[in-house]
């Protein structure tokens, strides 16, 4: 895969510039509000968005990096997300001495092997080793070791993780390898379409959910989202989809039904993955990013709308 750093367009650094102006004046107007009195709740919900905004930062500042030092560097960024969330996810999971071998495998031979893949655009193997070979050579290996108290749970448990936080995840650099009309400078614009409109969808959720939410959609799986939030939210970010399909190989109205779906299927990324820490006893996949949780508490919504997006694109729009 040749490096994106000469073939980035215009647009790229213009929706960079936008995207840093919005923060800006949303660190400003947090600055405001944070020196405002108020009640412990009231106080407690402007702290929040404070950490929010100042992750967010963090979070394009990394990205910005990784974009402008082209493909190699975004796939090392990607392959360091999917390792820091499988990690937290093997880390809420119990698990045995005959597990050690199959997850050492995880993360030093799978992990940096379904990037290479992408890295040589590989589709074929690429789409297939982790669901095929994975699959059956992990628990092969547990199994060698006879160790079978929990041993379909236990590899079970290992097995979701390696789909959502590697393969699926994996599916958004993944965009880099399609061959679309103008270039792999294209790819990159999509790429960060995805990211935004993922993005975008969480806040947009966040901000309508605490202005007109009402009506909890999983309370026990997940109590601050409402049903005024994901229509708001989903509707907003949708719009902004829309907005920017200039940037994309779709037209207004395709943009508009593609960011629909992205918003859809992060909206249920989330609350799956909620659920599933729910039920081991977490509040938060981690603490990496503070105001944030873990990495996989960031990129839950990416894994379930990665594939799809990817699949989408490829599909019907590839040139």
């Amino acid at each position: 895969m040749s490096s994106l750093i000469d073939a980035i367009p215009r647009e790229f650094f213009w929706l960079f510039g936008a995207l840093i102006g919005l923060l800006a004046v949303a660190s400003t107007i947090g600055a405001i509000l944070i020196r405002r009195p108020a009640d412990e709740k009231k106080a407690a919900s402007r702290a929040n968005l404070v950490e929010r905004i100042n992750a967010w930062w963090v979070m394009v500042a990394i990205l910005a990096v990784a974009f402008l030092l082209g493909a190699t560097m975004t796939l090392i960024l990607f392959a360091l997300a999917s390792f820091f969330a499988l990690r937290e996810f093997i880390t809420l999971t119990p698990s045995r001495l005959g597990d050690r071998l199959p997850l050492a495998l995880s993360f030093f031979v799978i992990i940096p092997a379904q990037y290479v893949l992408i890295g040589v655009e590989r589709y074929g193997t690429f789409a297939i080793f982790i669901p095929v070979y994975a699959f059956l050579l992990l628990p092969s290996i547990a199994a060698l070791r006879s160790d079978i108290d929990d041993f379909l749970s236990r590899s079970a448990k290992q097995q979701y993780g390696l789909m959502v936080t590697v393969y699926c995840l994996s599916h958004a650099p993944a965009l880099l390898m399609l061959p679309l009309p103008g270039g792999p400078g294209r790819a990159a614009l999509l790429l960060f379409y995805l990211l935004l409109i993922v993005q975008m969808s969480d806040v947009m959720q966040y901000v309508f959910g605490k202005l007109f939410g009402r009506t909890k959609i999983a309370p026990v799986v997940s109590p601050s989202k409402t049903v005024e939030g994901f229509v708001g939210g989903g509707l907003a970010a949708t719009g902004i989809g829309a907005a920017m399909w200039w940037i994309t190989p779709f037209t207004p109205l395709e943009s508009a039904g593609v960011a629909a779906i992205i918003v859809i299927m992060g909206f249920l990324g989330g609350l799956t993955l909620s659920a599933v820490k729910r039920s081991l006893g977490a509040k938060d996949w981690g603490v990496m990013i503070e105001g944030h949780g873990g990495m996989l508490d960031r990129t839950d919504s990416i894994c379930f709308a990665a594939p799809i997006f990817f699949h989408v694109v490829r599909f019907f729009f590839t040139a």
